[in-house]
């Protein structure tokens, strides 16, 4: 089967909430030879359909939540196949979702993502306040702080983040980057972050490049 088929068969068993079968299927498909992230691809992809649903009032939350349970069974298990390419930490990343935005599973997968490449991440959650981020990101020494929003109104709580450490003389020590379905390079431009990913996947790279890391190179 083309990899195609396989990315499209889980945004499929997504929709149709079936975690066992999702299992099964990313096993086939790492046995295929195919890679792991791109895999994710087609996970993400079935969830941004089932909110597409929820939003026209054909899924409601159990659905959902079975959805999401479906999702993080083949996230899970794609981990399983990942190895952590570096034992000491590249640098630290305080990630989260801003204040008054629950949307939580985009934050998930650039977490996994980044720990997966090296970094520690200190994760807040979701419905974060901008002082909380600014706060955690001193206490752990972080490098950057990453905001991941689905909602258009929450928007601006990531223009509060990045004023906030300037008008406190921490930026651009502890730069910001944003990413989210309203977001845009644009925007982010505009609010002066440091840097915008359109998905998960392409984190890594972000990062690494803000941070002029080497493959092997560690920040204290």
């Amino acid at each position: 089967m083309k990899q195609a088929e396989y990315l499209n068969q889980l945004s499929d068993l997504v929709v149709e909430m079936e975690d066992e079968a999702i299992v099964e299927l990313v096993d086939e498909y790492v046995a295929a030879g195919y890679d792991i992230k791109e895999g994710m691809t087609g996970l993400i992809d079935g969830m941004n359909r089932c909110s597409e649903l929820y939003e026209q009032d054909e899924y409601f939350i159990p659905e959902l939540i079975l959805c999401s349970d479906a999702m993080y069974a083949g996230i899970n298990q794609f981990k399983s196949y990942m190895e952590v390419e570096s034992q000491e930490s590249l640098a630290t990343v305080v990630l989260g979702v801003p204040e008054g935005d629950t949307h939580d599973i985009g934050k998930s997968l650039v977490k996994l993502m980044l720990e997966t490449a090296g970094f520690r991440v200190i994760d807040l959650g979701r419905d974060v306040p901008c002082q909380a981020f600014i706060d955690t990101a001193i206490e752990h020494q972080a490098q950057i702080i990453g905001l991941s929003t689905l909602m258009s109104t929450t928007m601006k709580e990531t223009k509060k983040v990045v004023d906030q450490l300037k008008a406190e003389g921490l930026h651009p020590g502890i730069k910001v980057i944003i990413g989210g379905a309203p977001i845009t390079q644009k925007f982010a431009t505009e609010i002066g972050a440091d840097g915008y990913s359109e998905n998960a996947t392409e984190v890594v790279g972000l990062v690494k490049q803000i941070l002029g890391l080497k493959e092997a190179e560690v920040i204290a």
